[in-house]
């Protein structure tokens, strides 16, 4: 070995007694664990009930929020599926109809029921009748969906 070598082992050879050792912190001063000097920042113990507690509030706060995020969005979703069964009964009912015409998309037209309880589907309003309409009863004004399913307007 080298003198150089031989000189920087005996630099890092620590002969102090093991009490001494474990006493004083040898380490970088920035990751001591305790104040080295007058002018170092106050460490104060961390209360871990109190760290736990606060982890434990943030923690149950956030799963709440999202909890109730889901829950409106699963509503929406719902409502949204129940606005789509309306509207393929409603399509089902207009499709039984008498159609003496081909709609076409986004085409208005009027739902009426005929004296016998047969439905017709007509591109004549029931304010456009004039005096007497020839149904016995005016049921919806429906439009037809480019998929091809029907929404009702009046």
């Amino acid at each position: 070995m080298s003198n150089e070598q031989n000189h920087t082992e005996k630099q890092i050879e620590d002969n102090r007694p093991d009490f001494l050792k474990d006493a004083v912190y040898q380490g970088d001063l920035y990751k001591a664990p305790y104040a080295l000097s007058v002018s170092s920042p106050k460490i104060e113990p961390v209360d871990k009930r109190m760290l736990k507690a606060n982890a434990h509030e943030a923690m149950q706060h956030q799963a709440e929020q999202q909890i109730q995020m889901l829950k409106r969005q699963a509503e929406l979703l719902i409502k949204q599926a129940k606005a789509i069964e309306e509207r393929l009964a409603l399509s089902h009912s207009i499709y039984k109809a008498e159609i003496n015409f081909e709609p076409v998309i986004n085409g208005v037209y009027h739902l009426y029921q005929k004296k016998d309880g047969n439905q017709i589907l007509s591109m004549v309003a029931p304010y456009e009748w004039g005096k007497v309409m020839p149904f016995e009863m005016f049921l919806n004004t429906v439009r037809l969906l480019p998929d091809k399913t029907w929404e009702i307007l009046a």
